[in-house]
């Protein structure tokens, strides 16, 4: 269990990312939040905004130093960077689910299942 004083690491700072950072905050976390955009939004309640590309090594090594845990807001965070992460903090989704998440295709083709109906999709 995290325990609110800990500090939450974000990938993205945008509208997601603000309602997480006000709810974690709220409940008495530190966040901070990985964006390149220096106005994002979720960097206005963050604890801390690394305005930076999201695969910046040292914006990476912080949050690995500093955060008991990190996730991201959106599914296009680099899955290359969680896994980075991962290796050294909680992180939620994995790289991998972010991947399969990226590629349109790829979530109907690891859910066909006998059982399960999905769609095609065209290409």
């Amino acid at each position: 269990m995290i325990l609110p004083g800990a500090t939450l690491g974000l990938l993205g700072g945008g509208q997601l990312g603000r309602m997480f950072t006000v709810a974690a905050r709220t409940l008495g976390y530190r966040v901070t939040v990985v964006d390149p955009d220096p106005h994002a939004p979720a960097a206005e309640f963050a604890t801390k905004q690394l305005a930076t590309a999201y695969t910046d090594p040292a914006a990476l090594d912080e949050l690995a130093a500093t955060c008991a845990a990190v996730t991201t807001e959106f599914e296009n965070a680099p899955a290359a960077a969680l896994d980075a992460l991962a290796h050294r903090t909680v992180v939620r989704p994995s790289g991998a689910s972010v991947a399969i998440a990226q590629d349109r295709r790829r979530p109907s083709r690891s859910s066909n299942h006998p059982r399960i109906s999905t769609r095609r999709l065209r290409r």
